[in-house]
């Protein structure tokens, strides 16, 4: 699967994890995210995820940052995006079963690693399950 993945210095570690456990899984991944902890500023990296997932250059994305709320709400922007900032296991199954989310924004400051590697393994592996969700979906407004 082609994966986008996108981070600010907050989140660095995680997503180097996250990216050697993906690419472990032959997964494709296109890093946005920044490689040192100097300060930046998280939209810059978040906006070209969310741009990958809006084109369909890939199916899913990934974005890290120190709470996960930034990443979230800037990728939430972007048309045809639903990132849903997830902390554990059952809300990551969820976000993808009920809401279709098609981007996990992790919180780099309050999961672990383990947490966080469960939690992309359901995020790409977990169907949306459609159904009554799927009218909920459309009632989400794209522009």
């Amino acid at each position: 699967m082609n994966i986008s993945i996108g981070n600010d210095h907050a989140g660095v570690k995680l997503k180097k994890a996250i990216i050697s456990h993906l690419e472990k899984k032959s997964h494709k991944l296109f890093n946005h995210g920044t490689n040192n902890q100097y300060t930046v500023d998280y939209a810059d990296f978040i906006h070209p995820v969310a741009e990958d997932v809006e084109s369909k250059r890939v199916k899913l994305g990934i974005i890290v940052c120190g709470s996960g709320n930034g990443a979230a709400m800037t990728a939430n922007k972007h048309q045809k995006i639903r990132a849903a900032l997830c902390w554990s296991k059952e809300i990551t199954q969820l976000s993808r079963q009920h809401n279709d989310a098609n981007i996990l924004s992790i919180p780099a400051r309050f999961v672990s690693e383990e947490e966080a590697l469960d939690m992309v393994d359901l995020f790409i592996t977990t169907p949306f399950e459609g159904g009554r969700h799927q009218k909920r979906i459309e009632k989400i407004p794209c522009f």
